[in-house]
């Protein structure tokens, strides 16, 4: 069992892109992190899904998510793979400050 002050968050995301062909769907990569939260018994603070690419920033909910966390601490991050939260230098650069702040103190992935 985790004693862990952390708060969890799942992101999953899916692009439409045909290269993300091999990706999990959403409810699938939902269902896989479920598992993972609780058999770890992670108490998750909130879910967020988005279904678009990451090769740009801009992302609404990962920059939703990003604004959430930047006003918190201690958060761990619960991502199928973590190609799922950046592909591009901007997104990346971002997780990595919230990363040097403590703001995020972990990011799981199952692949």
């Amino acid at each position: 069992m985790r004693l862990s002050m952390e708060k969890h968050i799942i992101y999953s995301r899916k692009s439409s892109e045909s290269e993300d062909r091999q990706v999990l769907s959403i409810p699938a990569q939902l269902s896989e992190l479920g598992d993972i939260a609780k058999r770890e018994s992670m108490e998750i603070a909130t879910t967020y899904q988005e279904s678009m690419s990451a090769k740009a920033s801009g992302r609404p909910v990962f920059n939703e998510m990003l604004k959430v966390i930047e006003k918190g601490k201690g958060y761990s991050l619960l991502v199928w793979n973590i190609d799922r939260l950046a592909r591009n230098m901007v997104d990346g650069g971002m997780i990595l400050e919230l990363m040097d702040k403590r703001k995020i103190v972990e990011i799981r992935t199952i692949c």
